[in-house]
């Protein structure tokens, strides 16, 4: 069996390249298995664990995910089985749901030729009933999760008295998803006498410990890759801004040929989020998460794996121990924050000597994770450009032609419409390139085969970088650089709505914003919207730049927004079908003029009204008191003040401004006033 992933180093001598299977020891009835699975060789794990599991002694095996760790511990178990005793022989514990059925698979292949040999998988999300049932009948091998193994015990529903081994797979992610004392337990309940194998990509302390304590005399196996993932991956990665990410995913998905992907994200609302925008674009996407019902979640997965399905978007854990041979590219749609997981996810790809492509997308904030990633597997990413109209049109046109070449060979169905077209031509006196070019028409429908190349252009981050400037979710730029003054870099926080931002003489920054009008959408507190909610569906729908939002003002069924005056007509088009909370949001010029609290940019955050400007979020709010979200003075958030809805109300505005110095500062249009402490009321 070829599965290393790159060139090994094992600690002991690695095996001759002609080791076969049969110089191991294994038996005839496994070795045929192999042959039918079209195994030749083992891997450099296998061949140093397969002797020293057939001559009884426990193992600790140090080696990276797709080196085929699985063989290397069920072929053993499978030569040494007794087919006639009936309770449980060896038990294998597994970090999730996923990677016990596919170990339970591999079991089931590689027992194809003995008889009688029972095969368990023990799972949470899976009834009781029906592994009460097998469980009674007898079953020779359990493959579980510690948490349902450890209900069974307690139940008294499972018998490990007579147990001969016990197999601990993928046992650091076991520890990190907190099973280290259900896994101790179940090595302390176990007969003395049992054979362990220990399995682990890495060796942290507790690790260590476990295999000293539970673990007698074992052998310790260390197969180490030159690189930690595999060299027949090719791994790129694209710069790109957040808000671009889905657009720039479609983008990819036009140019690559891919046979299966998984996408991987950071949580499980972001799952369905993808999965639904990758199916409103036409593609047969799916997601997996731990909120899936498990019914569910092996329906998915046997649909990724017959063909049904094309994408998968999964979490971390969701994925583990998936290994689908159509999976021919990995897409970080979320880099992760930890090496460790980014060599687990790529793993499901480039499996088993096949080839395969990770992508992963990297805003400019998370190039420190990059690096980390490159250190730590030792091979360097190639940075890939976002594809262009123009390489997608390429793309398409290449299909277009695959398509024409697949229909002339169907000679059969060719000549039978031959003579049609011929008849079409010497009636209707028409070049029979315009009739090709009219049937492409009829074939291709309403959607263009082409993209408009007048139609791209830059995309937020293209233009920040273009001008200096960084990513838009909160990376210093120079867009308020021209306005700083001597302040430098201080203040420059403005992804969260926006600070205060004063100058030392107490000038007022609003005088450089364009004039701006109220304009009314159609969405509010019954909604359940926040202000984040409307200036991300503006900005990424509607093109608008951060610095293009004043106040906004969240009602009952609707909210205030300012924008620019002069807002392009274009705007209102492509937010025409813009959804927030389900709702359409239909943006239209407000014509009350009403200006009751609200989120303020330039006074520093979202107060929802009352007398004297409320108690909402504001970041700016200096000494006064515990009211509102302070993120320097460490206060809570208190509860808004009540409107008063039937009382002349004062603008916030006349309220003392506070900087650094703890000075109260007023606007230059206003005359000085003493700050008022509000009153108890609430």
């Amino acid at each position: 069996m070829t599965t290393g992933d790159a060139p090994v180093e094992a600690a002991a001598p690695e095996e001759p390249a002609t080791t076969t299977f049969a110089d191991l020891g294994l038996g005839d009835a496994v070795l045929r298995a192999l042959d039918d699975v079209g195994y030749e060789t083992p891997s450099a794990i296998q061949a140093a664990t397969i002797p020293t599991l057939l001559s009884g002694r426990d193992v600790v095996g140090l080696a990276q995910t797709g080196t085929g760790k699985t063989a290397a511990f069920a072929l053993p178990v499978l030569d040494r089985l007794d087919v006639d005793q009936k309770t449980p022989q060896a038990l294998v514990l597994a970090p999730t749901r996923e990677l016990a059925l596919q170990v339970c698979e591999a079991f089931e292949k590689y027992a194809a030729h003995l008889r009688g040999v029972h095969i368990l998988p023990v799972y949470g999300g899976q009834g009781y009933g029906v592994q009460l049932s097998a469980l009674r009948r007898g079953v020779h091998i359990v493959v579980g999760t510690p948490g349902r193994i450890m209900d069974h015990l307690d139940k008294g529903t499972l018998d490990l008295s007579e147990l001969k081994y016990l197999v601990l797979d993928e046992a650091d992610e076991m520890l990190k998803m907190g099973f280290a004392e259900d896994v101790e337990t179940i090595l302390a309940d176990t007969p003395d006498d049992k054979q362990v194998a220990l399995f682990s990509a890495t060796m942290p302390a507790a690790i260590r410990r476990m295999s000293k304590q539970y673990l007698h005399d074992p052998e310790e196996i260390t197969v180490k890759t030159k690189t930690q993932t595999s060299a027949n991956i090719t791994q790129r990665y694209l710069l790109v801004a957040h808000a671009q990410k889905i657009d720039a995913l479609t983008r990819i998905l036009e140019v690559e040929n891919f046979e299966g992907m998984i996408i991987f994200v950071r949580t499980k609302n972001a799952t369905e989020e993808v999965a639904e925008k990758l199916r409103a674009r036409g593609y047969s996407a799916a997601a997996i998460n731990g909120d899936v019902a498990q019914a569910q979640r092996e329906r998915t997965v046997d649909q990724l794996k017959s063909g049904k399905l094309d994408i998968l978007v999964a979490t971390d854990v969701a994925a583990r121990g998936l290994d689908v041979e159509r999976i021919s590219h990995v897409v970080n749609y979320d880099i992760p924050t930890d090496p460790e997981p980014y060599v687990h996810r790529i793993g499901r790809t480039g499996r088993a000597g096949r080839s395969g492509d990770a992508i992963s997308f990297v805003t400019p904030r998370e190039r420190g994770l990059l690096n980390r990633i490159e250190k730590t597997t030792k091979q360097p990413l190639t940075q890939m450009q976002l594809p262009s109209v123009e390489d997608i049109n390429v793309t398409r046109l290449a299909r277009f032609d695959d398509r024409i070449t697949a229909a002339l060979g169907e000679a059969e169905r060719i000549e039978g419409f031959r003579d049609i077209i011929a008849h079409y031509v010497r009636h209707h006196d028409v070049p029979e390139t315009d009739v090709a070019a009219a049937l492409a028409v009829v074939a291709q429908g309403e959607s263009p085969l082409l993209l408009d190349p007048e139609a791209e252009r830059p995309s937020r981050f293209d233009r920040d970088r273009d001008r200096g400037g960084r990513d838009s979710r909160g990376d210093r730029g120079d867009r308020y650089d021209r306005d700083r003054g001597d302040r430098g870099d201080r203040g420059d926080r403005d992804d969260r709505g926006g600070r205060d931002r004063y100058e030392r003489d107490g000038s007022d920054r609003r005088h450089s914003h364009p004039p701006f009008k109220n304009y009314r959408i159609s969405v509010g507190r019954r909604q359940h919207v926040d202000p984040r909610q409307i200036v991300g569906a503006l900005a990424n729908e509607g093109g608008l730049r951060r610095e293009e939002f004043g106040k906004i003002q969240i009602r009952g069924d609707f909210s205030l927004v300012e924008l620019p005056a002069d807002l392009p007509r274009d705007v209102f088009d492509r937010l025409a079908g813009t959804r927030i909370s389900g709702e359409l949001i239909d943006l239209r010029v407000d014509k009350g003029g009403s200006s009751r609290g609200g989120y303020d940019r330039d006074r520093g955050g979202y107060d929802r009204g009352g007398r004297d400007g409320g108690r909402g979020y504001d970041r700016d709010r200096g000494d006064r008191g515990g009211r509102g979200y302070d993120r320097d003075g460490g206060r809570g958030y208190d509860k808004p003040r009540r409107d008063y809805d039937d009382k002349p109300r004062r603008d916030s505005d006349d309220k003392p401004r506070y900087d650094n110095d703890d000075k109260p500062r007023y606007d230059d249009d206003k005359p000085a006033r003493k700050p008022r402490h509000g009153s108890s009321r609430d």
